[in-house]
């Protein structure tokens, strides 16, 4: 099978690449069952390894993270099966929205927050892929996405409000629903995503949890003590890897 080639249009893609080339050759193995991240770092990460299974033939088994993953694996011919048929993955590659030097991300820019999380929480390693620009001092200026369901969404959103408030956020924080070209998006389970422009995040490992308490709320893009390891990519072609060894400890 011939693979479509990967055109990088800007520096950024070349830096995204190389994170997902890296990952690609270091973290998949023979016998593997991995995780499937979403989004532009995580689709070159897919292709990637679409090339190794290629000129290796790898005998893996891959778990994905969204539709759109889904459909770009098949497509290269990786193979796939659920989540629940394969059981706990080896590693999960996937990519930030913003990350910290804790570790801890924003994530579901691509409205992809749930499968993500549920990925991530049964991999045994989380690797996340992404260019340099992605890595921030304090998280919240990437507005925080929560998929709530469609009913009473609106009431969802106040209550979510009085939560932050409760927490030292602003009153007239700015909470909005996800639409694109006047209608609202809808997530791979049906539901509706807010997001949360916090600007500056304070008490995440708190509010990951408080948060999801709120009768309405499937799920929020906190995703703390979670990433292992990341790797950022560089233009040049380059890697370099930063590792969270408290996370290590507790395999």
């Amino acid at each position: 099978m011939d693979l479509p080639t990967i055109v990088t249009r800007s520096e950024q893609d070349r830096a995204k690449l190389a994170a997902g080339h890296y990952a690609a050759e270091t973290y998949v193995f023979d016998g593997g069952k991995i995780g499937l991240g979403s989004g532009t770092t995580s689709h070159y990460f897919v292709r990637a390894l679409a090339e190794r299974l290629r000129t290796e033939n790898l005998d893996i088994i891959c778990a994905v993270t969204s539709r759109s993953t889904h459909d770009l694996a098949l497509e290269l011919g990786i193979p796939l099966a659920e989540l629940d048929e394969i059981g706990r993955l080896d590693v999960c590659v996937d990519g930030p929205d913003e990350i910290d030097a804790e570790g801890s991300m924003i994530k579901g820019g691509g409205a992809c927050l749930l499968w993500e999380k549920l990925v991530a929480r049964n991999s045994d390693k989380v690797v996340i892929v992404a260019d340099e620009l992605k890595a921030v001092d304090t998280l919240g200026a990437f507005p925080l996405p929560i998929e709530v369901i469609q009913f009473s969404w609106n009431t969802t959103a106040q209550a979510i409000r009085r939560l932050l408030v409760e927490y030292g956020y602003a009153e007239d924080t700015l909470i909005y629903r996800r639409e694109r070209d006047g209608q609202p998006i809808i997530t791979d389970n049906g539901n509706y995503i807010l997001d949360v422009k916090l600007d500056e995040a304070w008490s995440i490992r708190e509010l990951t949890v408080a948060l999801n308490q709120i009768p309405g709320v499937v799920e929020n893009g906190f995703f703390v003590d979670i990433a292992h390891e990341v790797v950022f990519g560089r233009p040049d072609g380059t890697a370099e890897v930063h590792t969270f060894p408290y996370l290590l400890e507790q395999k």
